[in-house]
C-alpha cells in the first residue's frame, strides 16, 4: 500500500478519498451490515472446518454473521483464560470437555439450563450419558457435546488368532491369559501390549473400571491408595513385571505403526484419531489383520469402561448475543450437521442417533467405539484434575521402572492430592456450613 501511494501521489490519494467519502454519503445507511456479529472460537482442524458449515447457518439466519477464529490447541487454554480475565471472550466456543469444570468454576460460562428447557434440538437423552455428564457441574449443564472420543483396544487379530483366540476376551483374567499366549507366539523381543509409561490414561482407565472414584469426599481427597484403585494399579503394574508390556515411553517407540505392523506389540489402547493413521500407515497386506474392541473389564459383572472425551460447545457469560449463540449451537448439534462434520474431520458425532447412519454402521472399526461410548466415565470435574493426573503419571512411571514400590507411590500420591485440594476442602465445608445455617 505504501509503494502504491508513492506512485499515485498525494493529490491522487486525496481525490480517491474524496470519491470514497462521496460514495459512502450517497449510499447512506443501507450499505451498513446491520446483522448481529457472533464471535466463535474453535481449535485446530475443527476451527478450519467449521467455517465451511457457517454459510448454511447464515443463510438460515440472515440476521446473524458468524466470525470464526481458529485457535491452535497449544495456545487455546491460555488464550481462553486471558480472554476471560480481560472480559474479551467470544460469544461461543469449542471447549475440551475436561476444561469445562475449570471455566465453570471461574464463572466464565453461561449455564445452559434455560436454553435446554425450550430447545427442540438439544436434549440430554439424545447423547451418550457419560459424555453428557462431562458438561454437568454441580447439577447444571455448561456445555453441549460437539464431538466425542474415547479409547478402545486396537489389536492384531491375526496374531491373536495364532495364539488361539478368535475374539478379544472381555474380562481381565481372560485378557491377561490372552496376552501371555500372544507373547508366546509373537517371538523373542516382542510384547503383547504397548502401555506408554508416560501416559496417565491407562492406570486411570483401569482404576475407573475397578470402581474407583479416583477422588473421595466430594473430590476433596485422594482415593488412590484405597482398595479399588490399588487393585487396578497392581493389575496394570503386573503387565510390565510379567514382560507383557515394555517399560517404554511413547517417545521411545521410533515408529508406532511400523512396530505394530511388524508385531513388536499386538495391542494398543488408543482413540479414534488413530483410525485414519492405521489405515494410512499400515501396509496394504495388513489392512485386514487389525481390529478394534471395547476394553475388557475386571469381571463379567463389571464391563470395561473408558474415558469420556471430546469437545463441547459453550456460551460465555459475558456474551451480549446469547440467543444467537444458542441458535448456532443448536445448528451444529443437528444430526445431519454432525454427520457432515464427521465427513470433513473424522470426528465422531456426539448425538447417539447419528450413529445409525450407514457412514458409521458400515465401518467395522467403529463398532467398538459405538459400544464403548455406552460405557464411558468422566474424570473428576475439578480444575485441579489435570495437575493430579500428571502427578499420577510421574509416580506410576517410577513404579514401572522399578524406582518406587507401588503401594508407597499411591500413599504418597494421596498425600500430595490432599495438600493440593486443601482449599477446595475449605470451600466445600464452608458451603455446607452456610447451607445448614440457612436451613429452617
Amino acid at each position: 500500500m505504501s509503494a502504491r501511494r508513492g506512485r499515485l501521489g498525494l493529490d491522487a490519494v486525496s481525490l480517491l478519498f474524496g470519491l470514497g467519502s462521496f460514495t459512502l454519503v450517497g449510499c447512506g445507511s443501507s450499505s451498513r451490515d446491520e446483522r448481529t456479529t457472533l464471535r466463535f472460537w474453535a481449535m485446530g482442524r475443527e476451527g478450519e472446518v467449521v467455517q465451511e458449515l457457517v454459510p448454511a447457518f447464515e443463510a438460515e439466519n440472515p440476521d446473524i454473521r458468524v466470525v470464526v477464529q481458529q485457535v491452535p490447541w497449544t495456545a487455546a487454554h491460555e488464550k481462553m483464560l486471558t480472554a476471560h480475565v480481560g472480559r474479551s471472550t467470544p460469544d461461543a466456543a469449542q471447549l475440551g470437555n475436561t476444561w469445562v469444570a475449570e471455566f465453570a468454576a471461574l464463572r466464565a460460562l453461561e449455564s445452559l439450563e434455560p436454553w435446554l428447557a425450550t430447545s427442540t434440538v438439544v436434549a440430554p437423552d439424545r447423547y451418550f450419558s457419560g459424555i453428557w455428564d462431562t458438561n454437568v457441574i454441580d447439577g447444571a449443564p455448561y456445555g453441549v457435546p460437539w464431538y466425542v472420543d474415547t479409547r478402545v483396544l486396537f489389536y492384531r487379530k491375526d496374531i491373536l488368532a495364532r495364539a488361539g483366540y478368535e475374539t478379544m476376551p472381555e474380562t481381565w483374567p481372560e485378557w491377561r491369559e490372552a496376552m501371555r499366549a500372544v507373547k508366546a507366539v509373537a517371538g523373542p523381543g516382542n510384547f503383547a501390549i504397548l502401555l506408554p509409561s508416560n501416559e496417565w490414561t491407562q492406570p486411570v482407565i483401569f482404576g475407573l473400571q475397578a470402581g474407583s472414584p479416583l477422588l473421595s469426599d466430594n473430590w476433596t481427597r485422594g482415593a488412590f491408595s484405597e482398595p479399588e484403585f490399588r487393585d487396578a494399579f497392581h493389575f496394570y503394574i503386573e503387565l510390565f513385571r510379567e514382560g507383557l508390556a515394555p517399560p517404554y515411553r511413547n517417545n521411545e517407540v521410533a515408529n508406532l505403526y511400523q512396530e505394530f505392523g511388524r508385531g513388536a506389540f499386538s495391542m494398543y489402547i488408543t482413540g479414534p484419531w488413530n483410525l485414519g493413521e492405521f489405515r494410512r500407515r499400515l501396509p496394504p497386506e495388513l489392512q485386514d489383520s487389525w481390529a478394534t474392541a471395547p476394553l475388557p473389564g475386571p469381571d463379567a459383572a463389571h464391563p470395561g469402561v473408558s474415558l469420556a472425551g471430546g469437545s463441547s460447545l459453550v456460551i460465555f457469560e459475558h456474551s451480549k448475543h446469547k440467543p444467537e449463540a444458542w441458535r448456532l449451537i443448536e445448528y451444529l448439534s443437528r444430526p445431519e450437521i454432525q454427520l457432515r462434520f464427521l465427513a470433513l474431520t473424522g470426528d465422531l458425532p456426539a448425538r447417539a442417533e447419528a450413529w445409525s447412519d450407514s457412514a458409521l454402521t458400515r465401518d467395522p472399526h467403529l463398532l467398538a467405539f459405538r459400544r464403548q461410548l455406552e460405557r464411558v466415565v468422566a474424570t473428576p470435574k475439578i480444575p485441579e484434575w489435570e495437575m493430579i493426573a500428571i502427578e499420577l503419571q510421574n509416580r506410576a512411571e517410577a513404579v514401572v521402572r522399578g524406582v518406587t514400590p507401588a503401594d508407597s507411590a499411591l500413599t504418597s500420591l494421596d498425600r500430595y492430592v490432599d495438600r493440593a485440594l486443601e482449599k477446595r476442602r475449605w470451600l466445600v465445608e464452608r458451603k455446607r456450613t452456610t447451607a445448614e445455617a440457612a436451613a429452617p
